[in-house]
């Protein structure tokens, strides 16, 4: 069964699959991380109930997965979510929501989305911006790091208290296409990227972890968009690739609405 990582949502548009033809959450298999190592995180909730993750890359913007719906608050500064009296947060209205023209929820391709804030966070040692730049498409093999809040293991429902990332490990297009593994159902793409066990481990983003990063080498490569349960081996997580198309689209969708 597919789960999208948080929630859906239906944008109708014409898209072109293109797949190389060579060569989905709590996290699992993760750990702690160190308290507000990761400053750039955004804990999602509607209704006052965190459903996402999400990247914070301008003073007035968070990046997340066109998926995750309905998002009323960003909270910026957080490693427990109990912790709600920590002085490290900043607490944001989500002003507008601007999801990529061409995401579909079928085909799960450009599942991503802008949150334009209330106004802008001040940035602190606890809350920063994380800069998007160009970036390579990470070949297979490469070590990546997921993080979020979602649940550590299928059975859980509850996600976690506080901030949990784990290594995950590249997977080529190819063979994330292959019978044993997607069956192209959905078609993995060019603007997708497979990422979880190295073949020995059990490591993958679960429920509540959509819309985190995917960092490669430190840099931003990708969104935590879907799966089919989690830490399956042959059902790794699939992220959407910030390619330099998609980056295209996010700095002309911030730019325009500051005008």
């Amino acid at each position: 069964m597919f789960c999208l990582r948080g929630f859906s949502i239906f944008i109708s548009c014409f898209i072109l699959l293109v797949v190389q033809s060579s060569h989905g959450s709590e996290i699992i298999g993760g750990t702690e991380v160190k308290p507000h190592s990761l400053p750039f995180m955004a804990l999602l909730e509607t209704k006052n109930k965190p459903v996402c993750g999400g990247i914070l890359i301008n003073p007035s913007w968070v990046l997340t997965a066109a998926h995750c719906t309905d998002i009323k608050e960003v909270l910026l500064g957080v490693h427990s979510i109990k912790a709600k009296d920590d002085q490290s947060r900043q607490v944001r209205k989500v002003k507008s929501y601007v999801s990529h023209p061409c995401y579909d929820k079928d085909d799960k391709v450009n599942d991503l989305q802008l949150l334009k804030l209330n106004k802008p966070v001040k940035e602190t040692k606890t809350v920063q911006t994380l800069k998007i730049k160009p970036v390579k498409d990470p070949a297979a093999d490469t070590t990546c790091r997921v993080a979020g809040w979602g649940t550590t293991n299928n059975s859980k429902k509850q996600m976690s208290d506080v901030l949990m990332a784990v290594n995950v490990t590249v997977i080529d297009r190819v063979k994330c296409n292959s019978k044993d593994y997607y069956n192209f159902k959905p078609v993995i793409t060019n603007s997708m990227i497979c990422a979880g066990s190295n073949g020995k481990n059990s490591a993958d983003t679960c429920q509540g972890d959509s819309g985190g990063p995917l960092l490669c080498n430190g840099e931003l490569v990708g969104v935590t968009s879907f799966g089919v349960n989690c830490g399956l081996i042959e059902k790794p997580g699939v992220y959407s690739f910030l390619s330099a198309k998609q980056l295209t689209w996010i700095q002309k969708t911030m730019k325009k609405s500051e005008i």
